[in-house]
């Protein structure tokens, strides 16, 4: 596979199967950042271009041999729609119940020693509120939308007007409250140096810095099924009905 250097990460995340994966291992942001080349992001993440492309090429490989991935930028929005909801923002909101009283429990024993675990802990409880809000916006107004204007498209019928004028004002909105949710995501891997236990680090401690972990890749992949395949779709489709 040739990959040219010009092609952002976002457009490679996107085309190239498995490229997500890869990102993360290289530590690329995909989903927030997005924007800037291949090239770029390898000099952000002192990674060789080479050793990138490579990675990329041998993941294509692979995932062309699995036949249940799906290609979530030919296929309809209202499955992406509820792919995201009955994965992504479920696993959301299950796991910050889960961690708010693993936070807790690891705090007070290990709070005193270890002073960055109450920031983490404010961190993480920050997020998880800024979460819960703007995922019932989108569950409540943009994606019904969405799945209307899809509707109509298919039905060649007039969509009613949204109050908000046109879809690029929430999806601009709720990309710059993805990028907000990025920012948290790299104040808690610094915070926590890169999710490494300390070696005093009890079993409840190392669970909960592998659930942050688990945590961001999620979220970075959450992220990107929005942020480069839905909203970009969707302001398509909103375009070509006009």
């Amino acid at each position: 596979m040739s990959l040219t250097t010009v092609k952002t990460v976002r457009e490679l995340a996107v085309a190239v199967p498995g490229a997500t994966q890869v990102f993360e291992k290289f530590g690329i942001d995909y989903c927030c950042g997005g924007n800037r080349t291949l090239e770029q992001a390898c000099q952000g993440a002192h990674v060789s271009l080479d050793q990138l492309e490579d990675a990329l090429a041998s993941a294509g490989q692979i995932s062309s041999g699995f036949r249940n991935d799906r290609r979530w930028q030919v296929e309809p929005l209202v499955d992406l729609i509820d792919h995201i909801e009955n994965n992504h923002h479920k696993y959301v909101r299950e796991t910050c119940l889960r961690l708010e009283p693993l936070f807790d429990k690891v705090c007070s024993v290990h709070g005193k020693n270890h002073p960055e675990l109450p920031l983490l802990r404010d961190i993480f409880g920050g997020l998880a509120q800024e979460l819960s809000t703007h995922m019932m916006k989108e569950e409540v107004v943009l994606f019904p939308y969405i799945a209307r204007m899809e509707e109509a498209a298919i039905e060649s019928s007039p969509v009613i007007p949204p109050p908000f004028g046109t879809v690029r004002n929430p999806v601009a909105m709720m990309i710059h409250e993805h990028d907000d949710a990025g920012a948290a995501l790299q104040q808690l891997r610094q915070a926590s140096n890169g999710y490494t236990a300390p070696l005093d680090a009890c079993a409840s401690y190392r669970a909960l810095y592998q659930a942050l972990a688990d945590f961001e890749t999620d979220l970075h992949q959450h992220i990107h099924l929005e942020n480069n395949i839905l909203f970009p779709r969707a302001i398509e489709m909103e375009r070509t009905a006009r």
